[in-house]
């Protein structure tokens, strides 16, 4: 299997970013994804900046990939998918079907997670429009992955959401703005003040979900560092970590020393544990409830 760094997906400042790939480039991560994915009023990185990001963690030797954004909402950002689908350079990961598209039959692309791919039927239409990698939804059980890829008629690579908060959601509605009692069209750039999310309680102070703009996130961090010989048994070829504000580095650190058996998975389960901002959750992985944690391998 592989290794892969997912998009940053909150609003971290430009220095902050330059200095996270700066240090990504000599991260044991195979694959890259670059770009804003979730808002375009985040715009401290411009898509130039991330193809000059592209460039040197290429050079660097790593596999980039560029990620449209999720949810289009203007002509500016309808524009900014076109100049990502024509980049000659770098793969796309292509989050709606607008981005599909554009890509379908003109160059090769990543599905990625927000397509909804839920039938082999409609995994073999994108390979067939151009797909040579799908990114699982972060919501579908192992059960689920197993049936699909059993009977599919082609071969795209499987990519799973292996580590991170889960995206759940996007609204056209702005819920950090929101909270702040702000419109979200003079949103004062809150996003700026959570680096990792703006985490959200019941009225009992248990977890409940986190919000990130208009995207919604589970509280909850999924994790399958301790699953990674059920993925492999499964026909996952990568697994995906997805970017927090601290300790992204020895988290990949940890899923690869797993990976490549120098660390048992029991082990690298409690290390990782201590670099999270929050508890792990595994449900969905095992057709159970997202926020169960299911332990596979127990320490003892």
């Amino acid at each position: 299997m592989k290794l892969a760094l997912g998009p940053v997906l909150y609003y971290w400042d430009r220095d902050t970013m330059l200095w996270f790939y700066e240090e990504m480039a000599d991260a044991p991560v195979d694959i890259i994804y670059l770009g804003e994915t979730v808002c375009s009023r985040r715009h401290l990185l411009r898509l130039q900046d991330y193809l000059d990001i592209a460039e040197r963690l290429a050079a660097a030797g790593k596999e980039v990939v560029i990620s449209t954004q999720t949810l289009i909402e203007s002509e500016s950002d309808v524009k900014t998918l076109h100049r990502i689908a024509d980049n000659e350079n770098f793969k796309v990961e292509a989050n709606d079907m607008g981005a599909v598209r554009l890509l379908a039959n003109k160059v090769p692309f990543v599905a990625g997670a927000f397509l909804n791919v839920y039938n082999p039927q409609t995994l073999d239409l994108l390979a067939g429009l151009g797909a040579t990698r799908w990114v699982m939804p972060v919501e579908m059980s192992r059960e689920a992955l197993v049936s699909i890829n059993g009977n599919r008629q082609t071969s795209p690579k499987t990519e799973v959401f292996a580590y991170g908060r889960l995206p759940l959601a996007f609204s056209a509605r702005c819920f950090t703005a929101r909270h702040h009692n702000l419109q979200k069209d003079d949103c004062q750039f809150k996003c700026l003040d959570y680096e990792d999310g703006l985490a959200l309680k019941t009225r009992e102070g248990q977890p409940f979900l986190n919000l990130n703009g208009i995207q919604t996130q589970s509280a909850l961090v999924h994790n399958l560092i301790g699953e990674l010989d059920t993925l492999q048994d499964a026909g996952v070829d990568v697994v995906r970590v997805s970017p927090q504000g601290h300790h992204t580095g020895e988290i990949l650190h940890l899923f690869r020393e797993c990976m490549e058996q120098r660390l048992a998975p029991a082990q690298a389960l409690a290390q990782i544990e201590g670099l999270m901002p929050a508890a792990s959750c595994n449900g969905y992985w095992y057709g159970k409830p997202g926020l169960e944690f299911i332990r596979s391998n127990p320490l003892t």
